[in-house]
């Protein structure tokens, strides 16, 4: 027998009615909670929710602010995605490194002072390489400068209702006055997710830059789920000593899709482990149930008193 997920129901029902609507039903018995309770159990903090209705699966501490590392680059993503979708930028366009960018430690695809890349190429290079650099040049390229790029992450953060975040760089590498969470994390997952265009990134388990140069660059994706976990495409990994392992992922399977955030994990093996968990509980309980259909007329209420506008 399925029960009917109600609040996350009239929360979609309430502010997406252009959405084709659906809800989550539980699938069988609820499994016992000593189980529910250790998906995470590494995890500093965690959240599990539904991509389409937002409603939260699971939860632990998701409110937490805490250093997210290179997961930073979620936000660096859909401020590019929406620069695509609104025009200002073409995958086509060419990028070309600034020292600044060049510069970048950890991990990168190793841009050299004055080299030229389309955007296109510097997404698979955030998505797959986690790359410092690639996403500085994508900054730059879009606000002129890395420090005008964090303050749109900043007003695009405030936008979405993100309390528990603030900026201080483009991509994660530790600076002070840079923290996130969990809850917030799955949100601009979410607000990412709905690009249609980005999986094809982030869910990509190998591609090559430079390819046909005489030094081509092997992309490995970080995230290791998108090629060992079903239905898995995407979306961020990080890592810093403070941050320790944190991950951002994604799955679909028979239309449901799924966001999965957890930080301060304590190694690789853990952090997947426990996300892949996380994943296999919400798909075994849980099931997408349509209601109507977007456009559909589900009843006409009569307005008394009201004013006719053209």
């Amino acid at each position: 027998m399925k029960k009917m997920l109600i609040s996350g129901l009239m929360a979609l029902i309430m502010t997406v009615s252009a959405w084709p609507i659906a809800a989550l039903a539980e699938d069988g018995g609820a499994r016992n909670n000593t189980e529910v309770l250790s998906l995470a159990e590494n995890a500093r903090s965690a959240i599990l929710i539904d991509a389409d209705t937002g409603t939260v699966i699971y939860d632990k501490q998701s409110h937490e602010k805490l250093p997210p590392a290179s997961i930073t680059k979620i936000m660096t993503m859909l401020l590019t995605m929406e620069a695509i979708d609104q025009g200002r930028l073409k995958l086509t366009d060419k990028v070309t490194a600034s020292e600044h960018a060049s510069s970048m430690g950890g991990s990168q695809i190793f841009l050299e002072v004055g080299e030229e890349m389309t955007v296109d190429e510097l997404l698979k290079g955030v998505a797959m390489a986690s790359g410092n650099d690639a996403s500085v040049a994508l900054a730059e390229k879009i606000a002129g400068s890395e420090q005008g790029f964090v303050k749109l992450m900043n007003d695009r953060a405030k936008e979405l209702g993100l309390s528990d975040t603030h900026f201080a760089n483009c991509n994660g590498l530790p600076i002070a006055d840079h923290y996130s969470s969990a809850h917030d994390i799955a949100m601009m997952s979410r607000e990412l997710l709905k690009h249609d265009g980005i999986t094809k990134y982030t869910g990509s388990y190998q591609d090559y830059l430079r390819k046909d140069s005489a030094k081509p660059f092997w992309l490995v994706n970080t995230n290791k789920l998108v090629r060992f976990y079903s239905g898995a495409d995407g979306l961020k990994t990080g890592y810093t000593a403070e941050a320790k392992f944190c991950l951002a992922a994604t799955a679909k399977r028979d239309g449901m899709r799924l966001i999965a955030v957890v930080l301060g994990e304590p190694n690789t093996k853990t952090r997947n482990n426990e996300v892949s968990a996380m994943f296999d509980y919400a798909f075994s309980q849980y099931a997408l149930q349509p209601i109507y259909k977007a456009g559909e007329v589900i009843g006409k209420v009569k307005v008394q008193k009201g004013k006719l506008h053209s």
